[in-house]
């Protein structure tokens, strides 16, 4: 039987080029962040055109990385009405990563601060059965709220990250809130200027935890 030696050597050449191009391709699959955003209007661009805000401004700077973000953050959100959504977000996106950014409308509508622990503990938990990893913000309301209740509050996200074993980042506007530059006219919301701050501030803190 006549063995076509040349035609041989081809195909191994070709398998030999072809495997690790598919190996590649594989790995690239499975690097593959995908990132919910579940916040409120200070995630949701409140007062500013969408592409100003800091989670389009984050995409942007993280367009040449294999990551993206899904922006579910609705103005006025709740964590009753997050929790709601959650669900239909896990089944519909499929995300890697969760980042939770809630609690500050239940705050400021005086919400019992057990019910909103509550509320943040089953979207954790939720989150977690669905195999997504959490990233849990602080939230910080203002102190004209009595000094118990601030406390309360902004102690829920602390005790939470420890008792479920999430990741806690600083509140996004800590420093920004105290700039009055850096604020719409209402004092609650970040401005156009502040977006590129809070964006340049989660890159940082996200690549960390994400480990892109």
């Amino acid at each position: 039987m006549f063995i076509n030696t040349q035609s041989l050597l081809n195909k191994v050449k070709l398998l030999v080029f072809v495997i690790p191009l598919l190996l590649i391709s594989d790995h690239l699959q499975a690097k593959q962040t995908k990132l919910l955003i579940l916040g409120d209007s200070l995630s949701a661009a409140y007062g500013l055109k969408q592409e100003q805000g800091w989670v389009s401004l984050l995409q942007d700077a993280w367009k040449d990385k294999p990551i993206t973000l899904i922006n579910a953050a609705i103005s006025g959100e709740t964590t009753d009405g997050a929790l709601a959504r959650l669900p239909r977000l896990l089944k519909q996106h499929q995300p890697t990563h969760i980042f939770v950014e809630l609690g500050g409308n239940d705050g400021l509508q005086g919400h019992p601060v057990n019910k909103m622990a509550d509320n943040l503990k089953s979207i954790v938990l939720l989150s977690k059965k669905s195999g997504v990893e959490v990233i849990l913000q602080e939230m910080q309301i203002p102190t004209n709220y009595g000094k118990r209740y601030t406390r309360m509050f902004t102690d829920t996200y602390t005790s939470l990250a420890t008792e479920l074993n999430v990741t806690l980042i600083p509140f996004f506007l800590q420093n920004i809130a105290l700039d009055d530059n850096l604020m719409q006219n209402d004092g609650i919301h970040p401005n156009a200027l502040a977006q590129p701050i809070i964006a340049n501030d989660m890159q940082t803190r996200l690549e960390a935890i994400i480990s892109l």
